[in-house]
């Protein structure tokens, strides 16, 4: 009897891990151009808490800008365990030098492929504040640049070619959305830059 208590529990001990393993793996974040995420998974950046752990799992619900998480709480997607991303720091966080009106490829890592409704690229207004945490109405309305994926499964490295806006100067920050197609939620990074 005891030999075959201790067979089942060692049985149950391996399964476990098998069923939880898909939940733990079920996200993404982009690395070119570094998102706070990232930056902070890297070193680059300090004191940031759970996050540098788990730079792809700034999960939210999907809808945005219409939905999805509050302002001033978007670079977290809503996640109080990951508010430092919020924090503007004064404005200094590491910045990637861009050029305005010039191709870029935008490159994500994704610990899970999703079933993927788009990914989505929206930035920040001429005249923004970056010492203050990101609204919508600091946000241009519509994405600059948007990849549909009508339901397929990317690989997991995603790369995005597109133009970027033209008439930008200074600093400003870069909101990707990752939308999941068969879920309620999507996946959200700040991705600081200076022109």
């Amino acid at each position: 009897m005891r030999r075959k208590l201790v067979g089942t529990a060692i049985a149950a001990g391996l399964a476990l891990p098998l069923v939880f393993t898909g939940v733990a793996q079920s996200h993404g974040y982009t690395n070119t151009p570094p998102s706070r995420s990232y930056n902070c998974k890297l070193g680059t950046v300090k004191n940031c808490g759970p996050i540098q752990w788990e730079p792809q799992s700034v999960e939210g619900p999907k809808g945005f800008p219409a939905r999805g998480p509050a302002d001033g709480k978007l670079c977290a997607g809503g996640l109080s365990q990951f508010a430092q991303l919020d924090d503007p720091r004064g404005g200094q966080w590491p910045a990637t030098a861009m050029k305005s009106g010039q191709q870029f490829e935008f490159v994500w890592t994704l610990t899970a492929a999703h079933a993927t409704t788009s990914f989505r690229y929206f930035i920040t207004k001429n005249g923004w504040n970056p010492s203050a945490p990101l609204t919508r109405a600091q946000l241009e309305p519509a994405p600059f640049l948007n990849v549909p994926f009508n339901g397929q499964r990317p690989g997991y490295t995603v790369r995005h070619s597109g133009t970027l806006p033209a008439g930008k100067t200074g600093r400003h920050l870069i909101y990707a959305v990752w939308d999941i197609a068969d879920t309620g939620n999507a996946f959200y990074n700040c991705d600081d830059v200076t022109f």
